[in-house]
C-alpha cells in the first residue's frame, strides 16, 4: 500500500513537470578561459540586493524576477571580478559567463579578505551539488577560512560554529571523529550519514554506520551539515548528513605541489604532501595527496602510526557530460592505552596506562565513479556508483578496567565489510503558476557484507592479530548481509518571492541477514572451562516503509529568513547489536529498529555588516530508543553492566544559537586589511525518557547529552596574520539511561562539566605559510567519554596542554 502512494506522488510530481506558465528567470553556466567549469562562484544581482552560488557544475539561476534591467557581478577566487547589464525581457533568460584569471599585480589582500568575510561559516543553497536544501536547516564548515590545528584533524576547533554539537575526543591525532547533535551519541559519528564527495564512507551505512575513517582536513575544501531532515535524500538516520568535499585541482595552471609538515608535543610529526592541476586545454582536473602522521601520544602506551592517499580525477568530456573518479587508501595502527577508574583521573593519573596489550588496526580502501549529463537547461542526471572494502582488527584485553590485567590470552575481534552502491538522482526545473519550481528524484542501490569474528588471540604483547583457533572461535563467527532498495522525490514549490514549500517522500526497503554461531562459556572459580554451548544461528528480516517530511521556507527580506521542517527519521539496529561478547555490557536478543521524526524551527539572519545570527528551536521524538541501562549480574558477583536494547520511548527539546559580531564596522568601516568578529554558539537541550514502565529510568535524562553547549571565540586578522581564541564549556551528563553517578568499573557514571580554551596563529608570505596552535591552552584535566570496549574500557582522558606547529609551501 505505501508503495502505491509513493508511485502516486511521484506521477503527480512528474505531472506538475511539465506544466507550461510564464516564467522569468536568469540562469548560466560559468566557465574560465579554457571552458571548465567554475563551482561555487558567488553571483549577486544588486538590483535586489541578493546572491547566489553557482553549483559544483558551475550553474546558477535567479528565478521569479519581475522584467526588466539587471546588473549581476561574478565573483570567485583567483579570478577577475566580472559585471554584466542584462535586460529580463522574455521567460528564460540564459547567460554563458567567462571569468578571466586573476591579474598578478592585483593586491592578495583583497583576494583574502573576501575569502575570508564569513570565517568559515556558511549555509548550503537551495539546490546544490544534485541535492535540495530549502527548508532545512544547514550548516557549512569553509575549511579555508578556518584557523585552527588541521594537521590533528582537531574537532574542537573546526566545528566550533557548527550548533549543537557533542564531540567526543577519543584521541589526540584525529584518526577517527565523534560528534554527535541534538542528543545523539557522538560515538565514531554513526548518528550521521557520513559520506565524502557524496558517497557513502561508514563501515556499513545500515548495519554498522561507524566511520574508522576521517579524512585528512588538510585535503578538504568544505564539510557540509544537514540534519534530521537529511533522511528523505540521504538514508535512514536521525542526526543527518555529513558530507566531507575534497579538493579540487588548481584551475589555472597545469600543476601545483603543496607540501605541508607538523610537528608538536608527544613527538607528533605529520607531513602532507598534495598535487593537483588542470590540463588538456582545461578538460581534465586532478588532485591526489599523500599523508602520514605518528605520534607517541599524550598517554602511555598510545602510539600510532597512519598513512593516508586519495587520487582524483574529473573529465569535462563535452559541456554536457561529465566523469568523475576518485580513490581513497588509509591504514593506521594505533595502541590503545585503555580507561581509567574515576580514582584513578580523580588522583591525577591522566597519563597512565593500565593496558599495555591492546592495539587497533584499521584498513579502508574505497572507490567511486560518478557521471553527469546536462540533458537540458531545465534537467541534468547524476549517477555515482561507489564501493568500499575495509576492515578493523581490535586486540587485547576487555576485562573491567578494575581487573588487573595479569597476562593470558587476548581478545580479538575483526570486522571485515565489503558493499557497492548506485544513487541516481535527476535534478529538474519546471514552471507552475507562473513560477520556477525545482523537482529532484532519485534511488539508491546497496549492497553490504559484514564479516564479524571475535575470539581467542594469543598472550603476547605486540600487535599480533591472528586467532589461536581460527577454525573454531571461542566467542562468534558471523557473515551479516544489508540489501537495501531506495526511491525518493523532494520538490521545491515557490508560491511566491517570499514563500516556498518543499515537500518530500521517501520509500525503502531493507533487507538484513545474520548467519553465524556463538559460544556460551562458563568458567570456575580457578579459570578452568566447565561448559562450553555452541549455538548456530540463521536470522533475516525485512522491511518495508516510508516516511515523509515537509519543509516551509519564508524570506522576509534577502538577508533575514525563517525555516520550518517536519521529516520522519527510521534508524536500523547495528550489526553490533545483534551478536558481540563484552563483559561490560550486554545486548537484548528481542531489539529492534528506531523509529521517530525531527522536527526545527528556524530564524536565520546573514550578511549584515555588524550581526550575523540563527536561532533554532529543536524537537526530536524517538519511538523504541535504543539506550544502556545499567544492571548487575546475579550473585555471587553482582558486577553491574550495561545492557543495551529498545530502553523507552525518548524526546529530545532544544535552543540553537550561533551569533556573530563584527567588531570592526564599530570602530572603521570597509576594511579591507583588518577583520575582527566575536562569536558565540550555544546549544540548550533536555532530553527524557518518556511512555515507560521502568522505574529506573521514566524521566531521566538521556544518556550522552549535555544540557548546555556553549562555544564562543574571538578572531582576528591583519593584513597576511591570523589569530584565533575559542572557549568550550560543556555542562555535565550521564553516560547511562538510569543516571548512575559512580560505578566501580567507571564504564558508568557522570562526565563532570570541562571548560577548554584553544589558540590558533597563523602569517602568511607568498607561497610559505606557518602556522601555530596550543590545544588545551590552561592545560584542563577533564574527559569526554568513559568507553565500554575499545579505546577503554573506563575513561578516556582527553589530551593535556599541547602545542603544534606547521609550515606549508605551494609551488
Amino acid at each position: 500500500m505505501f508503495e502505491k502512494y509513493f508511485l502516486f506522488l511521484l506521477s503527480f510530481l512528474f505531472s506538475l513537470s511539465f506544466a507550461t506558465a510564464q516564467t522569468g528567470s536568469m540562469k548560466g553556466w560559468i566557465t574560465d578561459t579554457k571552458g571548465v567549469a567554475i563551482p561555487f562562484t558567488t553571483v549577486h544581482l544588486k538590483n535586489k540586493n541578493v546572491s547566489v552560488q553557482s553549483d559544483s557544475l558551475g550553474f546558477f539561476e535567479f528565478k521569479s524576477l519581475e522584467y526588466g534591467d539587471y546588473q549581476l557581478v561574478f565573483f570567485s577566487l583567483e579570478k577577475e571580478k566580472l559585471t554584466k547589464e542584462i535586460k529580463l525581457n522574455r521567460a528564460e533568460v540564459y547567460l554563458q559567463v567567462t571569468l578571466d584569471e586573476l591579474q598578478q599585480n592585483l593586491n592578495e589582500v583583497v583576494v583574502v579578505s573576501k575569502r575570508e568575510k564569513n570565517f568559515g561559516r556558511n549555509y548550503l543553497i537551495a539546490v546544490e551539488n544534485f541535492g535540495i536544501y530549502e527548508g532545512k536547516k544547514t550548516e557549512v564548515v569553509e575549511m579555508s577560512e578556518i584557523n585552527a590545528n588541521v594537521a590533528t584533524n582537531n574537532a574542537r576547533q573546526v566545528y566550533a560554529k557548527v550548533t549543537g554539537l557533542n564531540i567526543w575526543e577519543s584521541d589526540g591525532a584525529g584518526l577517527q571523529l565523534g560528534i554527535g547533535g541534538r542528543g545523539l551519541s557522538p560515538n565514531r559519528t554513526a548518528n550521521f550519514n557520513v559520506r565524502q564527495n557524496g558517497y557513502d564512507i561508514s563501515a556499513d551505512a545500515l548495519g554498522y554506520p561507524e566511520s574508522y575513517y576521517t579524512p585528512p582536513l588538510e585535503a578538504i575544501e568544505r564539510i557540509e551539515i544537514v540534519r534530521g531532515a537529511a533522511s528523505l535524500q540521504y538514508g535512514t538516520q536521525f542526526g543527518g548528513m555529513l558530507n566531507f568535499r575534497f579538493k579540487q585541482g588548481c584551475n589555472n595552471k597545469p600543476i601545483e605541489v603543496l607540501f605541508r609538515n607538523s610537528v608538536g608535543s608527544w613527538g607528533f610529526f605529520n607531513t602532507f604532501t598534495s598535487v593537483g592541476g588542470t590540463v588538456n586545454k582545461g578538460k581534465i582536473n586532478y588532485y591526489s595527496f599523500f599523508q602520514y602522521k605518528r605520534g607517541d601520544g599524550f598517554r602511555e602506551n598510545s602510539g600510532f602510526d597512519a598513512y593516508n592517499g586519495y587520487a582524483a580525477m574529473s573529465y569535462q568530456i563535452t559541456p554536457k557530460f561529465k566523469i568523475e573518479a576518485d580513490f581513497t587508501r588509509m591504514n593506521y595502527l594505533a595502541q590503545q592505552p585503555g580507561g581509567l577508574t574515576d580514582k584513578n583521573f580523580n588522583d591525577g593519573l591522566i597519563r597512565s596506562s593500565f593496558r599495555k596489550r591492546n592495539w587497533f588496526n584499521v584498513d579502508w580502501n574505497m572507490g567511486s565513479i560518478s557521471l553527469t549529463y546536462k540533458i537540458s537547461e531545465k534537467t541534468k542526471v547524476n549517477s555515482r556508483n561507489f564501493g568500499l572494502f575495509a576492515s578493523r582488527y581490535a586486540l587485547g584485553n576487555l576485562e573491567r578496567i578494575n581487573v588487573v590485567d595479569f597476562g593470558g590470552n587476548r581478545t580479538l575481534i575483526k570486522g571485515n565489510f565489503m558493499n557497492i552502491g548506485n544513487e541516481t538522482r535527476l535534478l529538474h526545473e519546471y514552471n507552475l503558476l507562473n513560477k520556477n519550481n525545482t523537482l529532484l528524484v532519485g534511488s539508491r542501490v546497496y549492497k553490504g557484507i559484514t564479516r564479524a569474528r571475535q575470539g581467542n588471540g594469543n598472550d603476547g604483547s605486540g600487535a599480533d592479530f591472528y586467532y589461536l583457533n581460527p577454525d573454531q572461535l571461542e566467542n562468534s563467527d558471523y557473515l551479516f548481509e544489508n540489501i537495501n532498495y531506495s526511491l525518493f522525490a523532494e520538490n521545491i514549490f515557490r508560491l511566491s518571492e517570499k514563500w516556498s514549500v518543499t515537500p518530500g517522500i521517501r520509500f525503502e526497503s531493507i533487507r538484513t541477514s545474520a548467519e553465524g554461531y556463538f559460544m556460551q562459556q562458563v568458567f570456575d572459580g580457578a579459570g578452568n572451562l566447565v561448559v562450553q554451548n555452541k549455538t548456530e544461528e540463521s536470522l533475516g528480516r525485512q522491511r518495508n516503509f516510508v516516511i515523509g517530511g515537509i519543509g516551509v521556507n519564508y524570506k522576509i527580506n534577502p538577508k533575514n529568513s525563517i525555516y520550518f521542517n517536519f521529516t520522519q527519521n527510521y534508524r536500523a539496529i547495528n550489526f553490533s547489536d545483534i551478536r558481540i561478547v563484552n563483559p561490560n555490557f550486554k545486548v537484548d536478543p528481542n531489539i529492534k529498529d528506531e523509529s521517530g521524526f525531527t522536527a526545527d524551527i528556524g530564524y536565520k539572519s546573514s550578511k549584515s555588516k555588524y550581526f550575523n545570527f540563527e536561532a533554532t528551536l529543536f524537537f526530536v521524538k524517538y519511538n523504541d530508543k535504543i539506550g544502556q541501562v545499567l544492571r548487575a549480574d546475579q550473585p555471587p558477583l553482582y558486577l553491574d553492566y550495561r545492557f543495551r536494547g529498545n530502553i523507552s520511548d525518548a524526546r529530545n527539546l532544544g535552543l540553537e544559537f550561533f551569533g556573530e559580531l563584527n567588531l570592526i564596522q564599530f570602530f572603521k568601516k570597509d576594511n579591507q586589511n583588518i577583520e575582527w568578529t566575536l562569536f558565540v554558539n550555544s546549544a540548550l537541550v533536555d532530553a527524557r525518557y518518556i511512555n515507560t514502565e521502568d522505574n529506573s529510568i521514566r524521566n531521566k535524562k538521556v544518556e550522552m547529552v549535555p544540557p548546555l553547549m556553549l562555544r564562543s571565540g574571538m578572531q582576528f586578522r591583519f593584513k597576511d596574520f591570523r589569530a584565533t581564541f575559542q572557549f568550550s564549556h560543556i555542562a555535565e551528563h550521564f553516560t547511562d539511561a538510569t543516571n548512575a553517578a559512580l560505578t566501580s568499573t567507571a564504564v558508568e557514571g557522570v562526565i563532570p562539566s570541562y571548560q577548554v580554551a584553544d589558540l590558533s596563529l597563523g602569517y602568511r608570505y607568498k607561497q610559505f605559510r606557518l602556522e601555530g596552535t596550543i590545544n588545551n591552552l590552561f592545560n584542563q584535566y577533564y574527559f569526554t567519554r568513559r568507553a565500554e570496549g575499545y579505546p577503554g574500557p573506563g575513561i578516556i582522558p582527553s589530551d593535556g596542554r599541547a602545542f603544534y606547529l606547521t609550515l606549508s609551501i605551494t609551488l
